[in-house]
């Protein structure tokens, strides 16, 4: 109940046939069981599609039904065919005949446009979760016609707007690219997917339905505005093997400061800085590093939460990644050694997705 202080919202009108919420209000309960059997009941279905990362449409995986246009086409032509008869109208009769057989024309047109189509996944690379994963799909066809007017989605609610529309060559190939947004972090598979066509004439509808079997990494989130790398610890063994490395090889950086060796400037990070406008040189620290090295270590994030903790570690990862400095990754039941590269970054960043 509204209070009087605020007046009620208005309500706009509802069309024939559906039912519109009220402001602060819920659904009633037999839209909510209805809506809950319809998902459940997509849930079954598309749990017994096999899963494969290759498709061929056939009769068996293609499905057609006529759309609103296609309903309202039927409507007229029915009412045509009752006048027709009622005054005896040859050109009545002529009409609704030509318009049935344009009718069915289009119906073997829209079904054979999807009915042989080959369709391949290409693997989704690892995604940081919040950003979308986008995957490409390989249609082949390998009939002389061109096909018209597919398109291909996500079939889920939420990217149900999100179509990818192509036309494939006389015996070619076309490739779409088909994005989702993944819910978690982790190994999550594709989505299922659907393909759909309403051409030449849409009045009819067919579409099919694919599980793939690819599953796609998606790394924590990298938080947005991380407190500086953590100190280093002391390298194991003391002075004594602090003394003993001496063979060029050092694992921290600093900004550049003049008179600096030439040969401690860090020339490949030089040059990505130049290619990004910016004359920011690095050095490489040859006191600091033969002494400390880099843990990046869970236990020691400053956050309490997992969830935090991961997104921090991400961001210090891609960070030192960035500066060109070793370090090393602590996870509950995980440890991998200071190191530095792209190899190692995936490795620490697949560490951080399935922890």
């Amino acid at each position: 109940m509204v209070s009087g202080s605020h007046p009620s919202a208005p309500v706009e009108p509802a069309s024939p046939g559906h039912w519109v919420r009220p402001p602060g209000g819920e659904a009633p309960k037999a839209l909510r069981g209805g809506w809950g059997i319809r998902q459940r009941f997509q849930r079954w279905w598309q749990s017994r599609l096999p899963l494969s990362d290759t498709i061929t449409l056939t009769q068996r995986n293609v499905y057609i039904l006529p759309t609103r246009p296609g309903f309202m086409l039927g409507a007229t032509l029915l009412v045509l065919l009752v006048a027709s008869i009622n005054y005896q109208l040859n050109l009545g009769y002529l009409l609704t005949f030509l318009l049935a057989g344009s009718a069915v024309v289009g119906m073997h047109v829209c079904h054979g446009t999807l009915r042989g189509l080959a369709m391949n996944l290409i693997a989704p690379d690892a995604q940081f979760m919040g950003a979308s994963a986008t995957f490409g799909i390989a249609l082949v066809n390998s009939r002389r016609t061109v096909r018209h007017g597919i398109g291909l989605a996500v079939l889920d609610s939420t990217h149900a707007d999100h179509w990818a529309w192509t036309d494939v060559p006389a015996q070619g190939t076309s490739t779409v690219q088909v994005a989702f947004r993944p819910a978690r972090r982790g190994l999550q598979r594709v989505p299922p997917l659907t393909a759909e066509t309403r051409f030449p004439l849409g009045t009819f509808r067919v579409w099919t339905v694919w599980r793939p079997a690819a599953e796609v990494l998606v790394y924590p989130a990298p938080e947005a505005f991380p407190p500086p790398l953590p100190p280093g610890e002391p390298r194991s063994g003391g002075a004594a093997a602090a003394r003993q490395q001496t063979t060029g090889e050092f694992d921290g950086v600093r900004g550049y400061r003049r008179g600096d060796p030439l040969k401690l400037v860090v020339w490949k990070k030089a040059a990505s800085a130049m290619a990004r406008g910016s004359d920011e040189l690095v050095s490489r620290d040859t006191q600091q590093t033969q002494r400390y090295e880099l843990w990046l270590d869970f236990a020691h994030t400053g956050l309490q939460d997992t969830e935090g903790r991961l997104s921090r570690l991400c961001a210090w990862v891609l960070q030192a990644d960035r500066l060109g400095v070793d370090y090393g990754l602590r996870l509950p039941g995980v440890e991998i050694k200071p190191a530095c590269g792209e190899a190692h970054k995936r490795r620490c960043l697949e560490a951080l997705a399935l922890c």
